[in-house]
């Protein structure tokens, strides 16, 4: 069953809160189970599809509190999605100034050129191929924690900038 806004039973004090785009529940399982084996600690917020995820970026509706929609510090996206599809969302990011500093990590099925072009050509911050098995999950997530966690400087996660 999806669930539309998902506050996972990782760390809740982390500064570094992940929203995940993702309307497939196995894939998102498989995301989280990675996460735990991982002991990544990092708060997770989950969006079913492109709108749910433009709600809680915006702070509408049912997202309209920011303690239950924090700023996330990083978005994983999944392209293929019923209603505005992962492009779209990406787009919107990109070009609002109060959302455009949250790196965007695709992370989707398609190797297609076209998709990681146009993904790339609209702002964002790395694209990864969805690993097919859950040792590449595994994989994934380390570096994805390395990364963005340990390497890279987040945008403060406060007021929009």
């Amino acid at each position: 069953m999806k669930q539309d806004h998902v506050r996972s039973i990782l760390s809740p004090g982390s500064l570094h809160p992940i929203l995940i785009v993702e309307d497939n529940d196995i894939d998102f399982r498989q995301t989280i189970k990675a996460f735990k084996e991982s002991h990544l600690g990092n708060p997770v917020y989950r969006c079913v599809d492109g709108d749910d995820a433009l709600d809680f970026l915006h702070q509408r509706g049912k997202y309209s509190d920011p303690s239950t929609a924090p700023r996330p510090s990083i978005i994983l996206l999944d392209l293929r999605m019923p209603g505005t599809d992962g492009k779209e969302v990406l787009r919107e990011i990109k070009g609002n100034p109060d959302l455009r500093t949250i790196p965007v990590v695709v992370l989707t099925t398609s190797d297609a050129p076209v998709d990681v072009e146009a993904c790339y050509a609209a702002g964002a911050n790395s694209y990864v191929c969805k690993p097919v098995t859950f040792e590449g999950y595994l994989k994934a997530v380390r570096s994805l924690d390395e990364y963005w966690f340990h390497i890279a400087i987040l945008p403060d996660v406060g007021e929009p900038q």
